[in-house]
Parts: structure tokens; sequence; C-alpha cells
């Protein structure tokens, strides 16, 4: 049986690529795909198209958040007792803006890890509400206990490549990145098995000095997880980790956006030390993301969100309640980048560097991934994943 067609024109005050800015713009969609961009003057209105108009509005690519564990009283490394379902973090995103993200999973005990990843994997097979679950990050277990942030020192291991191995067969081709300490025997090893499955591995949570990330980038670790938190100091004398990769040009970095885990003048120095491609800006989100206050918890770890503020019973941060509609203004007001460059670290920055070549950013042929915002409040409006409408505010 022929599909029938689907053909909506989206019009906004202007539009973010991310690249460049178009005033008084539009997004022509057939079905799952863009077919047209460009101003509203260069499109002709017939019977069949569905036109969807927003006065005082931006439009922008759908977000894709590569790093977060929950939302929506949902956590991805809780799969089989958790508050809600996969669902539930699926539209809560998609109310958000995003379009795509990648269910993140902590560090526990090997048993209940290969388990979580197959309950996971399970749940990112079944038909999703709002935004597409599009790979799995893997943030431990082979980090440095020093810095364990959030996850249980207990849950931490040395580097076993059989252990690596497994997990990434649990998640059955859908693991994308895994984070690793450069500095624990065997990493180079465990970069090798990495690449060699097409993860991308990414240091952090560590205490890697000059030689030890060097070593690892020259291995092929190319990425950076939450540059800043989870690490040693910037030091003038001994330079480790995050001075590296502030200016090895090989290495992208991610960045928590929501304004409390990295200080203002910090994300302003990540901004000016790395390339426009090189920043993912990125939410950290727990499963108390778009919830109220209360407990919560990351994996094996119990947390508290106060006024919004996620932190363990000892007063480690962890985590974040604040999502990428939100967050990715701060790249603007601290990091002194343009509209369209703090887009980009959203939108087309996470499509590129995790080869998702079909999205992030509005161009003819990619998916009808986008996203709809007020001016001013920056209040979502409307999403659209793959052609679909999956989040229209009633106001």
């Amino acid at each position: 049986m022929k599909k029938s067609r689907v053909r909506r024109l989206y019009l906004a005050d202007y539009l973010i690529t991310p690249d460049h800015i178009i005033p008084n713009g539009g997004v022509l969609c057939e079905n799952d795909k863009i077919i047209a961009v460009g101003g509203m003057s260069g499109f002709s209105m017939d019977k069949e198209l569905e036109l969807f108009q927003f006065d005082n509005a931006y439009l922008t690519p759908g977000f894709i958040d590569t790093h977060i564990h929950g939302a929506g009283g949902f956590d991805c490394s809780r799969v089989l007792d958790s508050r809600n379902d996969l669902s539930a973090m699926s539209s809560i995103l998609g109310e958000r803006g995003a379009t795509g993200f990648f269910p993140t999973v902590v560090s526990d005990t090997p048993d209940a890890m290969i388990a979580n990843l197959r309950a996971l994997v399970a749940a990112m097979k079944e038909p999703l509400p709002g935004a597409d679950a599009v790979g799995i990050n893997i943030e431990g277990p082979f980090l440095n206990p020093e810095k364990s942030g959030a996850q249980p020192r207990t849950s931490l291991r040395e580097i076993d490549l059989k252990f690596a191995a497994d997990l990434i067969d649990a998640g059955e081709n859908m693991v994308k990145v895994m984070t690793f300490a450069p500095e624990l025997a065997n990493a180079d090893k465990l970069i090798e098995l990495l690449v060699s499955r097409n993860v991308i591995a990414s240091m952090g949570h560590s205490l890697a000095g000059e030689k030890e990330t060097l070593r690892a980038i020259d291995a092929g670790a190319n990425h950076c997880t939450h540059l800043f938190n989870g690490m040693n100091p910037l030091h003038q004398r001994n330079v480790g980790l995050p001075g590296i990769v502030l200016t090895d040009d090989r290495v992208t970095v991610e960045l928590i956006i929501d304004g409390r885990h990295v200080h203002s003048r910090m994300v302003d120095l990540a901004c000016r030390c790395k390339t426009l491609r090189q920043i993912i800006g990125i939410s950290d989100g727990t499963m108390a993301s778009g919830m109220p206050d209360g407990a919560y918890h990351i994996g094996p770890s119990e947390i508290i969100v106060k006024d919004g503020f996620s932190q363990t019973s000892a007063g480690k941060l962890a985590g974040t309640t604040t999502m990428l509609d939100a967050g990715w203004h701060s790249l603007m007001s601290c990091g002194h980048l343009s509209e369209t460059k703090a887009a980009q670290a959203v939108t087309r920055n996470p499509a590129e560097h995790f080869n998702l070549s079909d999205r992030g950013q509005l161009l003819p042929g990619l998916r009808a991934d986008l996203a709809i915002f007020e001016r001013g409040t920056n209040r979502p409006l409307l999403t659209v994943r793959r052609g679909e409408i999956i989040s229209k505010s009633l106001d």
C-alpha cells in the first residue's frame, strides 16, 4: 500500500540552521524529510500543504542530548525498577525541543550493568512517543576512585577488556561512547577495543597527567566527558587532562550547561580555546529532570533534589535537572558565543561527532527534526521528530 504524502510548512520569525540565521524563514517537510529551507517569500501555498505559522518565534534543528542519565522519573541505569519507563523520558525531552538523546548509564556491579543494558536496549527498540533514543552512553566503570563523583567507589573497576567487550555486546551495537580514566593500566588497550567497535573513547573521572592524557589521545581517544567536572583542576605547572584537552584540536569536549557545574568564566575559557565544532553542550540530567523536588537516584546512588539542585547526601554534585532548551543559552551569556554558534553545540556538533549524519541541521534531504521556541521567553512551542509533531504548546 502506497504511503500517503504529508507536506508541512513551518514558518517563524527566523531560522537558526544552525550555521546561519534566515529571517522570516520557512522549512518545508514531506513525510520524514526536509525538502526546502529558505525565506517565506520563496514558498507557494498549495491545497495539500499544512501550514504552521508562528509569530514571535524562532526555529532550530531538534536538540540532541548525548549525555543524560534520565528524565521524567526514569533512570537509565535502573531500567527495571525506575518510577517510570523510557517513554516518559522520551516524552518530556520531546516537550523541551529534543529529538534525539543517548540514555547514559553509570557504574554498578557487572551483573547489574549487563542486565540493565539488555533491558535498556529492549526499551529502545520499542516505539517512543517523543525524542528518539539513538545511542547509549556508558560512563564507567573504569574510572579513578578519587574522582568518582556521584558514582559509588565500590562500583568502579580496573580496566577489564573482557568486561568492556561484554558491555558493548550487551548494548547490541547501540553503545556510542564510553568514559574511562586514561591513567588506569591497559587504557591504551581499552581505547583500541573501543575504536575497533566504533565506540568513542571519552576521557573523564580522572586524575591523568600530561603524559597519560597525550598517550590516550595518540591511541585514539577524541572526547572528554564533562570538561572541568570529575578531573584535576587547571594548574600552571602540572598540566593534566583539562589543560591538554583545551589545547589539543583532536579532542571534542562536553560542557554541562546548567549554570551550576561550571563557573561562567570557565565556560568562557573553553569557548575561547576550542574550535567551533569541538564543543558539545550536554544536560547530564537525572531522572529528576522535569520532576518535583524530592529523593531520586542515579543507578545505585541516592540523590536529593532541592530547588532544582541535585546532589548526594554527602553534598556532591549529582547530575542536573536542567535540560538543553534552558541550558544552551548559557553558552551565549557565559561563553559569549553567538546564537548560531551556541545552537551548533546542541544540534550539529553532537550529530557530526557521533556520526548521526542524517540530522542536526536544517538542510534538504535530512530528517525533519526541528523545534520552535517563543522569542524572549524561549518557551518550547512545537517539536517535530521525523516529520511527526511530537509536542505542541496549547497556549
